[in-house]
């Protein structure tokens, strides 16, 4: 029976409210027909329906998983099915309670028995957990609080251990939303939320995916920054892994990788703390940024939880304010250098890869200059890895660059590029910027002529003793210029330019090179500006603009989510050029007509869908994915893959045997009883 388009949800709820379940039963299919599409067009997942045992549901995406106007679908029903409790009813009570317009839905087409199959074989399978009691509200993957009906708490012995109220997850979201706005500040909001994590980990992310605008600058940049400045004092429990200098070896790392607690590992961000942000080092207070960064990777990617692992390579530090500081957690030592932490770097490398697998992603993260380039030049062929803050944020800025000119109609190419800082970050979107103006027909050396970069020193010029081989190629025959971002050099560009555009991309935000509401009044508001770091919206001449945010969160969920689930060998940089298409191709008129060159934060999720999937196809194209063989349907394969925060049933379905074969095997002969006097 195919889901109607047309049936009157104001009607079926009304019928819910006033009868529950019976009457719905009785009413007919056409109420659940209704119901079980809500569900899938609500962006539930559809393992709420599927995991039980009589009913099957398979779905066709068009655009998008999570916005439903374009989803369409058809509900397939097994002849023994027997009642609709097998919808939950805080599920059905969220479906009921939300206003929806069916308008516009596209009529359900056919569902192929080969897209059945696929989809069934796609879908994970659920593990009931073995844990009971106080063990199983200990442990923030099953966890539901309040959220646990009387049959579970019952049934898993956690009745009286929880307050007797029931709570749906909605009703639990708008209790913690609420809170949080309450504390007096940024820190206080993010260890509530750590807080939130290590009891709830489904609610967490449901949390941080419906209030992702809100709550990302919490859980990352800004307040990451501030989050590891004060690691120890607020450190509370352990969320990632700790590997010293002391545990020098293949054998000592393995050791410790094994205690981590999840054995199917695919992703791991490492840090050595030394260049923290805008910040430095700050040693074994770096932990703060892999954490952050893997939130980020569920919540805006869809990557499982369970596939992820933050660690801190802790060499010592240079800092001496963390050396005195009586909270440190860290090595109290100098920094180690030279062959003893190369040999620490490889170390690692290899006993991951023994570990968990050649095919786990390893993502460099807040490593210091002197070693940023050199490790990712000596790894990104032999093991999955990449450098976030080279690569990912040169993917981001590209592509904030492109949807620049698709505003203006002009092609990167066409455009003159000066660099304030000549850094990591710096040169990888340099050379990003370098490979698609080669893509659009210039040469490498024509395009090298187009890219000015400035450090503490001034422009970079071919006069200069010393000249790194990173910055050759694009040396000027120029005096040393020396300005910086002031107001006289951007009145100067608004004077030259339509549109000018400056990127102030370092962060945190109070380390930015220029603020929004600047870059607004010292053009007249003719500029297209992006920050690193969160800005508010600027009221300039009577117009509301909103500045972009280049935040690296657009691009290493869907890279990472696409290396992981295809087993990508090793990521090349036209991937990276990949990734930038897609931001620019996410950015809407209506994002541009305000100032947005970026995507907003909302729809960050499904832009990571369909940047897993181009990286897919392209791992296929160039022979680097190594999972085989090849799924049929790549895009069903990936929203197939991806983490839902609705709660899991975690009660064992049961089902039933054919009757004949529960039958006793043969029939008990009487016996008599032996005489005692025989």
């Amino acid at each position: 029976m195919d889901v109607s388009a047309e049936t009157d949800i104001s009607t079926a709820y009304r019928i819910y409210k006033r009868h529950g379940w019976n009457i719905c039963i009785m009413y007919g299919w056409s109420i659940i027909d209704l119901f079980l599409g809500i569900i899938l067009r609500l962006g539930f997942s559809s393992d709420c329906i599927i995991k039980y045992k009589y009913t099957i549901v398979c779905f066709r995406f068009r655009k998008m998983a999570l916005a439903l106007a374009s989803a369409q679908l058809r509900v397939l029903y097994d002849n023994t099915l027997l009642s609709m409790k097998v919808l939950r009813y805080s599920v059905i009570h969220t479906i009921c309670t939300t206003t929806i317009s069916f308008s516009n839905l596209a009529q359900p087409e056919e569902v192929s028995e080969e897209e059945i199959a696929l989809y069934k074989l796609y879908r994970p399978e659920r593990v009931t957990p073995n844990k009971r009691g106080i063990d199983l509200l200990n442990d923030s993957r099953i966890n539901k609080g309040m959220a646990f009906s009387l049959f579970e708490r019952q049934y898993l012995g956690i009745h009286g251990l929880l307050p007797p109220a029931f709570m749906t997850e909605e009703q639990q979201g708008y209790r913690i939303i609420s809170q949080l706005r309450q504390q007096p500040n940024d820190l206080a909001r993010y260890i509530q939320l750590d807080g939130l994590q290590d009891r709830n980990e489904k609610l967490f992310y449901r949390l941080l995916c419906e209030h992702v605008e809100e709550l990302m600058p919490i859980v990352y940049t800004p307040t990451v920054g501030l989050v590891c400045q004060n690691f120890g004092y607020i450190y509370r429990k352990p969320k990632g892994l700790y590997v010293t200098i002391n545990d020098n070896s293949i054998s000592k790392i393995h050791h410790i990788l094994s205690n981590w607690p999840e054995s199917d590992v695919r992703v791991i961000v490492v840090t050595d703390g030394e260049r923290i942000l805008g910040l430095g080092d700050l040693g074994c207070y770096g932990i703060g940024i892999p954490v952050g960064k893997l939130a980020l990777y569920v919540a805006l990617g869809g990557v499982q939880p369970r596939w992820c692992l933050p660690v801190l390579l802790d060499v010592g530090t240079n800092n001496e304010k963390l050396l005195d500081d009586p909270f440190y957690i860290g090595l109290r030592r100098r920094r180690v250098r030279g062959p003893e932490y190369d040999r620490l770097i490889e170390n690692f490398f290899l006993a991951c890869t023994k570990r968990f697998g050649q095919q786990v992603l390893i993502q460099f993260e807040d490593f210091a200059n002197q070693n940023a380039y050199r490790l990712l030049d000596m790894y990104r062929n032999r093991f999955c890895a990449f450098n976030d803050d080279i690569q990912g944020t040169a993917s981001v800025a590209v592509g904030g660059l492109l949807s620049c000119w698709k505003y203006t109609g002009k092609p990167l190419a066409e455009g003159k590029f000066v660099f304030l800082g000549a850094g990591t970050a710096s040169m990888g979107i340099a050379e990003l910027c370098v490979a698609e103006m080669v893509s659009e027909g210039l040469t490498k050396e024509q395009a090298y002529d187009r890219i000015f970069l400035m450090d503490i020193d001034g422009l970079i010029t071919k006069h200069r003793d010393n000249l790194g081989d990173l910055h050759k190629p694009y040396a000027k025959d120029l005096p040393e210029t020396k300005s910086l971002l002031e107001e006289q050099i951007v009145r100067e560009m608004a004077a030259i330019n339509e549109h000018p555009i400056i990127f102030a991309l370092s962060n945190p935000t109070d380390k930015a090179e220029c603020t929004a509401e600047d870059a607004y009044r010292w053009t007249n508001g003719k500029v297209l500006f992006a920050s690193g770091s969160p800005f508010p919206n600027v009221e300039y001449n009577g117009k509301i603009f909103k500045p972009g945010q280049g935040n690296n969160a657009y691009v290493f969920p869907g890279i990472g989510l696409g290396a992981i689930l295809f087993n990508v060998r090793h990521i090349d940089d036209e991937t990276f050029l990949i990734a930038a298409h897609e931001i620019a191709n996410a950015v809407t008129d209506k994002d541009l007509k305000v100032g947005r060159l970026y995507p907003r934060l909302n729809r960050i999720r499904e832009m990571s869908v369909k940047m897993a999937i181009a990286v897919g196809k392209h791992a296929y194209e160039k022979g680097t994915a190594g999972l085989y063989p090849k799924p049929n349907n790549i895009e069903y394969f990936v929203r197939s893959q991806l983490y839902h925060t609705s709660y899991d049933e975690i009660i064992n379905v049961t089902y039933e045997w054919p009757s004949h074969d529960m039958k006793h095997g043969f029939p008990v002969p009487v016996v008599g009883h032996q005489d005692d006097d025989e």
